[in-house]
C-alpha cells in the first residue's frame, strides 16, 4: 500500500505540473445546428408522454445535471445512476458512466430509448416533430432536408458541443495569471497533486479521459451495485470501473459519484482519498483541496445567451 502511494505521489506530484489544460476560450461549432439542437434539448416531446426533456436531467441553469442522487424519468420512475453534467461533455473520451457511447451524437439515443428515462423511440419523436411546422422549416433550413434520426442526434450533439465553460479562475492561472489564486487555493492544488488525485483527474476536463476502478484500495459498492465497464465487456476484471468524471464546475454538481452518495464536496474528497489511495487525509488538507476545486467553475456557455 505504501509503495502504491509513493508511485502515485511521483506521478501526481512530480509529473503533475502541466497535466491540466485550460479550456479553450473559443470552440468552433455550427451555430445554426446548435440552436436547433438547443430547441430539441429543451423539448419534452422527445419523451413518450411529453414530460421529460434532456434539460430535465441536465439543467443548464445550475451545473448541467439535476442535483439529485438519481434522476426521475417518465411516469415518475427513478433511475439507478446519477446524471453526469453535460457541461464540457464534448471533452470526454467516451459518454455515460460506463462509456458505452463513443461520442455525443451516439449518446443521444440512449435516454430517448431508455424505458425509465424517456421511454420513446426516434420513430415516435420524428412523428411528433413532423407535426410542428416550425421544426419542419428549421430542419429544411439547416440540413436542406426532412427530419431524420441522424439529424436530430446531430443537432443535439452540436448543441452539447457548445456547452463549454471557459475562463475559470484556474484556467486564468494556467494562462499565466498566477496571482489570481489565493495561497490556500495554490496549496490545495499542490495537495491535489501530492495526494495523487491528478493521476486520474487531469487533461482539459480534469477527468473524463480514462476509466478507473471505484475502490482501488477499499471495496466500494453502491446500493444498486452498478458495475460500470463490466456492463459492456462482461469481463470480471472490469467490474466497478467507471469513466472518471470531470471536476469542472464541481461546485455546482452535488451530490457526487455515480450513486450520488456524497452530498458535499469535502465528503467526496475524503472518500476518494480513502477508497482510491488508502489514506486518511487531514481535515485541513481536505479544506484546501476543496478551495482549489472551487477555482474550476467556468463561465456560462455563450450558446445559452438569448439570441
Amino acid at each position: 500500500m505504501r509503495l502504491f502511494f509513493v508511485l502515485i505521489f511521483l506521478i501526481g506530484g512530480v509529473y503533475g505540473e502541466g497535466l491540466i489544460s485550460p479550456i479553450p476560450q473559443f470552440i468552433s461549432y455550427n451555430k445554426q445546428k446548435a440552436l436547433l439542437g438547443k430547441k430539441l434539448f429543451h423539448d419534452p416531446r422527445l419523451s413518450k408522454d411529453n414530460t421529460i426533456s434532456c434539460a430535465t436531467c441536465h439543467n443548464l441553469d445550475i451545473g448541467g445535471d439535476d442535483n439529485l442522487p438519481y434522476s426521475f424519468g417518465i411516469k415518475g420512475q427513478v433511475g439507478t445512476i446519477s446524471s453526469p453534467t453535460v457541461l464540457n461533455s464534448g471533452f470526454n473520451f467516451l459518454q455515460f458512466w460506463d462509456g458505452r457511447a463513443k461520442d455525443l451524437k451516439e449518446q443521444v439515443s440512449g435516454p430517448i430509448h431508455n424505458p425509465i428515462e424517456m421511454g420513446s423511440s426516434f420513430g415516435e419523436v420524428i412523428e411528433k416533430l413532423e407535426k410542428d411546422e416550425e421544426y419542419v422549416v428549421h430542419f429544411e433550413k439547416v440540413y436542406s432536408g426532412k427530419i431524420t434520426e441522424d439529424r436530430v442526434a446531430d443537432a443535439i450533439a452540436e448543441f452539447e458541443k457548445a456547452l463549454y465553460t471557459p475562463n475559470g479562475k484556474f484556467d486564468k492561472y494556467l494562462r499565466g495569471k498566477t496571482g489570481i489564486l489565493s495561497n490556500d487555493e495554490k496549496e490545495g492544488y499542490l495537495l491535489f497533486k501530492e495526494y495523487g488525485c491528478i493521476s486520474c483527474h487531469n487533461g482539459i476536463n480534469v477527468g473524463g479521459n480514462l476509466y478507473q476502478k471505484f475502490g482501488v484500495m477499499k471495496n466500494y459498492v453502491d446500493k444498486h451495485n452498478q458495475q460500470g465497464l463490466y456492463n459492456l465487456t462482461k469481463n470480471e476484471e472490469d467490474k466497478y470501473y467507471f469513466k472518471v468524471p470531470t471536476l469542472r464546475n464541481i461546485q455546482l454538481t452535488a451530490p457526487y459519484f455515480h450513486d450520488g452518495s456524497a452530498t458535499d464536496l469535502q465528503t467526496a474528497i475524503e472518500v476518494m482519498i480513502e477508497y482510491q489511495l488508502g489514506i486518511t487525509p487531514e481535515k485541513k488538507h481536505i479544506e484546501k483541496i476543496e478551495k482549489f476545486l472551487l477555482t474550476l467553475t467556468g463561465e456560462k456557455p455563450k450558446i445559452m445567451n438569448r439570441d
